[in-house]
């Protein structure tokens, strides 16, 4: 999530660096409970930050299990509802790759943050075309509520409750130096562009 500009207040620390660390070992321990038999999972990190945070969950859960998922990148931007309308230009920067073969496997979508769910919705969208998976889930790492589509994580690091106008962002030591939440409070009555649905996480 881009950090929000200086006119709104200042950020509550939501998550800070050991409760983000602790939120990705217990979400590896639930998708571990979940499939005792890990070599038919692959996960798949959604750009920008879901990447990193793939990676990191892919770490844990070798460290759990003994074994490590393939991990790959999901750049979603020109299978979201609202590009395909023209209601916004695609954004440019990272590109889809993963080296492995979806159909017939379960695919964890893994994003920073979730709120009206169309980046999940795209993301399912785009592994469709590449193939027919056993199962599709989805791990994030902040759910921020305000759904407008019928989309939950099926693992979730954590909830923050938040308005529309709020911005929430997650900052990752790959991307920004420094692993935290942080929750600014919007003062427009209408959504804030940095928002996840507007979903920039980039």
């Amino acid at each position: 999530m881009n950090a929000s500009n200086s006119s709104q207040s200042p950020a509550t620390v939501v998550m800070n660096e050991e409760s983000v660390a602790e939120a990705i070992r217990r979400m590896a321990r639930e998708i571990a409970a979940a499939h005792p038999s890990m070599d038919g999972v692959v996960l798949l990190g959604i750009l920008r930050r879901g990447r990193p945070l793939a990676d990191r969950l892919a770490a844990e859960l070798e460290r759990v299990t003994g074994y490590r998922p393939k991990v790959g990148t999901l750049a979603t931007s020109l299978y979201r509802d609202d590009v395909r309308a023209g209601v916004r230009a695609a954004k440019a920067g990272g590109a889809t790759h993963f080296d492995f073969n979806v159909t017939g496997v379960t695919v964890i979508l893994v994003d920073d943050v979730i709120m009206a769910g169309r980046t999940a919705r795209a993301a399912m969208d785009e592994v469709m075309d590449y193939g027919r998976p056993r199962r599709i889930q989805l791990a994030c790492l902040v759910d921020r509520g305000a759904r407008e589509l019928p989309i939950q994580p099926d693992f979730c690091g954590g909830y923050c409750a938040s308005d529309p106008q709020d911005h929430v962002s997650v900052l990752l030591t790959e991307v920004d130096g420094t692993d935290s939440v942080l929750l600014e409070q919007g003062d427009s009555p209408e959504p804030a562009p940095n928002n996840e649905d507007s979903e920039s996480h980039e």
